[in-house]
């Protein structure tokens, strides 16, 4: 497992070999809200305590520069090709904003993904909370599958997978990543769309949670990441959750 203190676009000079399932959770560009309907918007996360130091702030001072055509440039250079055989081809996940959707789905086109399926993600609370008595709140998060012109590669299990699925708690996992996605639910993406040995890839990796669950399901992991706090919190935290044994979710 290789987590790279780097941006993706500099991918060349690791020698990372071509990948059967590209996953990212690219910046949501939320801006100065990112923390807004969260609870640390306020001291000690209570409103009659006045606003925090993260009030008005966004995640990563690094999000405004986020250019979606690289990433897609990147992804169609690192996927592996499409083989004559069907049922194996490659795929992306990537997390994203609700209203960022369209606007993927049109960048991807442009870079030979021209298929797609869209994905919610049920959570079993919502950070809302501040805003509850206020209006409906949201406890969802979203998510695209792009895939070239070949349906990737599925292992299902002879079962029925539904595009909605449940956002499962991660209790044995440190959280060192303010969007730090569970590692059952990685583990469940990779599952679908790999085999053991193959190779997965985060160019967003965050503090690694991508790489931990390709390990513990035996798959070859790449990721890069240019904040180097959670380079260091990869290695000094999130590798000795790394196990060995059956997925979570199975």
């Amino acid at each position: 497992m290789n987590l790279y203190h780097d941006h993706f676009q500099n991918f060349k000079r690791y020698s990372v070999p071509k990948a059967q399932l590209i996953i990212a959770d690219i910046p949501y560009s939320l801006g100065a809200n990112a923390y807004a309907s969260n609870p640390v918007w306020y001291k000690d996360g209570d409103n009659k305590n006045g606003e925090s130091e993260l009030a008005g702030k966004q995640f990563f001072d690094t999000d405004k520069d986020f250019n979606v055509p690289e990433f897609m440039h990147f992804a169609s250079r690192m996927l592996r090709k499409e083989p004559k055989e069907t049922g194996q081809a490659p795929a992306m996940v990537v997390f994203c904003a609700f209203d960022q959707q369209w606007a993927l789905i049109e960048e991807a086109r442009k870079h030979g993904f021209s298929g797609y399926i869209n994905l919610v993600f049920r959570k079993p609370t919502s950070p809302q909370v501040l805003k509850a008595n206020m209006r409906i709140v949201g406890n969802a998060e979203y998510g695209l599958v792009f895939y070239r012109k070949k349906l990737p590669k599925f292992n299902n299990r002879r079962q029925m997978v539904m595009n909605i699925m449940d956002w499962p708690r991660d209790p044995n996992t440190p959280k060192v990543h303010p969007t730090q996605k569970p590692v059952p639910l990685l583990e469940r993406l990779i599952e679908l769309f790999t085999d053991p040995g193959e190779v997965v890839i985060d160019p967003c990796a965050g503090s690694g949670s991508t790489l931990v669950a390709a390990a513990n399901l035996d798959r070859k992991a790449y990721g890069f990441e240019i904040k180097k706090e959670y380079v260091q919190a990869y290695e000094t935290s999130m590798k000795p959750a790394i196990r060995e044994g059956l997925p979570l979710w199975g």
